[in-house]
């Protein structure tokens, strides 16, 4: 089973329910997707066995072969390529690796080359096969490590991805083909705004979902009603404690400060097992 762990916004306490379900769990494949700003690791901890670059191909022009005609500026839809008089642009950074403009240049002038925009690293910590990816600095599209890292779900495994915060593209392709999702949120309007923002995406995915509220004691009571009036699952309420902040701030995980919420978050798994059992 694959579960998802999203937030429509960053700073809900995504990662820390991500990790703590991972550490009460056996026999788990952890996925960190955020990979602009990865920090499961610092909770996980896990031992790093391999490191793979991340490459995706950019054209080139064979000056040669072109006679500037313009096609492949014509074909491109994200003003990757500029084509002037006796010059051709190519901004890399705009270009999302399709390869059209090799297919539609009529004079088999443009060919692609390989360029580093990140890695994978992957590693163990007990129990759990830990993978994150990292995007280089200055790259603009983290869907091509993304994609990378899901090439290595294990579906025997129960697979935990830890998405990036929102409702962009990146946590579209990290959630796709998920099960069930959980979507962290606390009870402030801004929580509520985001978390409907991201439940509509959800909805459109059709992917099963449920909320946890997290720092549930402040605010107000908004999101709980909002949770009931749209039949939305409430998984679970963590209310605002010192001693969870803390841990976050030293690197500890939820669980290994109280261990008794080890328990909570098997409770939890099961509810979603059963839910996508029953379901289908």
């Amino acid at each position: 089973m694959i579960i998802s762990i999203a937030s429509g916004k960053g700073g809900t306490g995504k990662t820390t329910i991500a990790t703590s379900l991972a550490l009460s769990l056996k026999d788990v494949q952890f996925i960190d997707s955020d990979v602009e700003e990865p920090n499961a690791h610092i909770f996980i901890k896990p031992i790093i066995e391999s490191v793979e670059e991340v490459n995706v191909l950019i054209p080139e022009v064979d000056y040669q072969s072109c006679d500037f005609c313009g096609e492949c500026a014509n074909f491109c839809q994200f003003n990757a390529i500029a084509v002037f008089k006796e010059q051709v642009l190519i901004f890399s950074e705009l270009c999302h690796n399709c390869g059209g403009c090799e297919i539609v240049c009529p004079n088999d002038a443009i060919s692609e080359y390989e360029k580093s925009i990140g890695k994978i690293e992957r590693g163990k910590a007990d129990e759990i096969e830990f993978l994150h990816g990292v995007l280089d600095i200055a790259q603009l599209s983290a869907v091509p490590v993304i994609k990378r890292l899901k090439n290595y779900i294990q579906e025997d495994k129960t697979v935990i991805i830890d998405s990036p915060p929102g409702t962009s593209c990146t946590m579209i392709e990290s959630i796709e083909g998920s099960d069930y999702c959980i979507l962290v949120t606390e009870p402030t309007p801004f929580g509520l705004n985001d978390l409907n923002l991201a439940v509509s995406v959800l909805k459109k995915m059709n992917i099963k979902h449920g909320v946890v509220i997290n720092q549930s004691d402040l605010g107000d009571k908004r999101v709980g009603e909002y949770c009931r009036d749209n039949r939305i699952d409430i998984l679970m309420e963590i209310p605002f404690m010192r001693e969870i902040a803390e841990a976050y701030s030293r690197g500890e995980s939820l669980i290994s400060v109280m261990p008794e919420y080890e328990a909570r978050f098997r409770k939890m798994y099961k509810v979603i097992e059963d839910k996508t059992k029953v379901h289908g």
